[in-house]
């Protein structure tokens, strides 16, 4: 039996975006396409050119129903919009039809952010000065300091490093340029000088394991939450934890939602706000108590 134009279709969009995502996210949109193809199959659609509003939203109805989580659910939509916007560019849609379909609404499960005087302590103990704790300093300073995702920190090479700031690769290949503060820096300097002792040659991973090649992501995570543990923390650590304290630290001190937007690399303002816990109540307040004409009595009509 032949191959169905949707099934090509999604074989080329997956191969597209194997060239840009990490292993983690391909491996995650397959099986939300998977989806998305036995349920289109099950409505007769068998090319991807029939993709309408109504049966995206018939498709995410179905899921939910099945007992499907908002997260999962989000990812089954951010998923199918990728492939919706694969075949625009291929010129078989005229417009991206998920994007007429609302994002399901998520549970405010925000990782807590680290008190400022637990993280000052967790990043001042001192180590014992050997390659591998003078790294996992540096990584930790380098999360907390510039509020990097873990795959960011882990894609970084020699070359993404200046001499205060650094160039990472965000979500969706986005580029940006971070600062990266004095304590980091130092850190960072520390971990050069040894650095030769571990590294393979050639290799140009900024973060290198016992082996000499580029330390993953799941190492990553594990040293940190082993560092943390040593140092006393009595919570899990994690990256995506330091990058929340790191935007919610920033903005107590800045009040700046745009400059930690931008420094985080959100596309979208409204990310921002929900990722620093920050309500819009609040920036109405702000409004009211900063804006020259917020607060302005209305002339009175009768001009007594």
């Amino acid at each position: 039996m032949a191959e169905s134009a949707l099934r090509r279709q999604l074989d080329e969009c997956l191969g597209e975006l194997a060239r840009t995502a990490s292993p983690a996210t391909v491996a995650a949109y397959r099986q939300d396409l998977a989806a998305l193809a036995v349920f289109l199959e099950s409505q007769g659609i068998e090319d991807g050119a029939e993709l309408q509003v109504g049966t995206v939203r018939r498709f995410l109805g179905a899921e939910r129903s099945r007992g499907l989580a908002p997260r999962s659910l989000a990812r089954r939509r951010a998923a199918a919009s990728h492939f919706a916007n694969f075949l625009r560019h291929a010129g078989l849609l005229g417009h991206n039809p998920v994007e007429l379909v609302p994002t399901p609404r998520q549970p405010g499960h925000l990782p807590k952010p680290l008190d400022v005087d637990q993280l000052a302590h967790l990043l001042d103990t001192p180590h014992d000065g050997s390659p591998l704790a003078t790294r996992d300093q540096a990584m930790l300073e380098l999360f907390y300091s510039s509020g990097l995702r873990l795959a960011e920190l882990a894609g970084l090479d020699l070359g993404d490093l200046e001499p205060r700031r650094v160039r990472v690769m965000g979500k969706g290949s986005k580029p940006r340029q971070v600062p990266v503060g004095g304590s980091a820096r130092r850190a960072l300097e520390q971990w050069l000088s040894l650095r030769p002792a571990l590294a393979a040659p050639g290799e140009q991973a900024l973060f290198v394991g016992s082996r000499g090649a580029r330390l993953g992501h799941r190492a990553i995570q594990k040293r940190l939450a082993e560092l943390a543990r040593r140092r006393g923390l009595p919570e899990h650590l994690h990256p995506h934890r330091l990058r929340h304290s790191f935007a919610s630290h920033l903005l107590e001190s800045s009040q700046d939602l745009r400059a930690v937007q931008e420094l985080l690399g959100h596309a979208n303002l409204s990310t921002t706000q929900v990722y620093t816990k920050l309500d819009w109540q609040h920036l109405a307040a702000t409004y009211d108590a900063a804006h020259p004409r917020a607060r302005r009595r209305p002339a009175d009509p009768s001009g007594e």
